[in-house]
């Protein structure tokens, strides 16, 4: 299983590597335009056409998505208030019977977005140190008899496995289908990273119990045993957020499809990597050390 958790692993970072992550307004600046349209909401390839031959928008980025029954979101890079009026001016004209209404533009600058992509990097950094730190004090009463350095290394490392293969799936849907990387998202990474680490947790918390109890096996049996004795509640918590996620993702609007969709495969990698990366490289990391 460690073979199958590295391909999966080295081919989602090619991916990044290849394709790159393509970030939305939130984290490169751009404007943002949402827009109701109360009779007939025109197809995205009419909106491109319209907006494509606007001279505002000549060799600017342009990415449009449909929301919900009525609305459109057109995201672009930043526009200034004249040019965002003499779009609206256009479209309104074009599409006169359309009963179209602005419900929102918001424009983010470059300088902006930057720092806005580092402050979400140093937060997931964050989440991960401060995880070793709980780590580190819950299990503190094991250090005589299974190394705290082999559990927050396993722990860390699947951790990373569960969000860099979304990320890796990211890179692809970005390139071939358009996806953007927004805020949403690292919300999404966040909620991963807080949500699996609760599984990697409940089985080692296991792994502490039955080595206090003075279990005489060996290391590999105890977490296999663990493993085992934790797998029911595993599936169990597992299935349940995955319901709920595919159902978001299936019926939800455009604007939380991809949250939805980062939820649906980071839980359903951190339930496999609980089991097959974390306690594994438990018991192997702490072989090694003792060797």
């Amino acid at each position: 299983m460690f073979f199958v958790s590295l391909v999966m692993f080295v081919t989602a970072v090619g991916a990044i590597a290849v394709f790159g992550l393509n970030f939305g307004v939130d984290f490169k600046g751009g404007s943002v335009l949402r827009l109701e349209f109360h009779n007939s909401r025109p197809s995205v390839e009419e909106l491109r056409g319209v907006l494509a031959g606007m001279t505002e928008l000549k060799d600017k980025e342009l990415n449009i998505n449909l929301a919900g029954d009525k609305e459109a979101m057109i995201r672009t890079d930043v526009l200034s208030e004249e040019e965002h009026q003499k779009v609206i001016s256009g479209l309104a004209l074009r599409f006169n019977g359309a009963g179209m209404v602005e419900r929102q533009f918001d424009s983010i600058g470059p300088v902006v977005g930057e720092e806005l992509r580092n402050k979400s990097f140093v937060a997931i950094i964050i989440v991960l140190a401060a995880i070793m730190l709980y780590i580190a004090i819950v299990f503190r009463k094991l250090s005589g008899t299974l190394s705290l350095w082999a559990m927050n290394a396993a722990t860390v490392i699947a951790l990373l496995h569960d969000i860099i293969i979304p990320l890796g799936v990211f890179a692809v849907l970005g390139h071939f289908l358009g996806v953007q990387i927004s805020a949403i998202f690292v919300a999404a990474i966040l909620t991963i990273l807080g949500y699996t680490v609760s599984d990697k947790v409940v089985i080692f918390d296991r792994v502490r119990e039955n080595i206090l109890r003075g279990s005489k096996e060996d290391l590999g049996e105890v977490v296999h045993k663990s493993v085992m004795q934790t797998l029911v509640r595993s599936v169990n918590n597992t299935l349940t957020v995955l319901l709920s996620s595919v159902a978001i993702f299936l019926f939800g609007g455009d604007s939380i499809k991809y949250f939805a969709l980062a939820l649906i495969l980071g839980v359903a990698l951190g339930a496999y990597s609980s089991i097959f990366v974390a306690s594994p490289l438990l018991v192997w990391l702490s072989n090694r050390r003792r060797i």
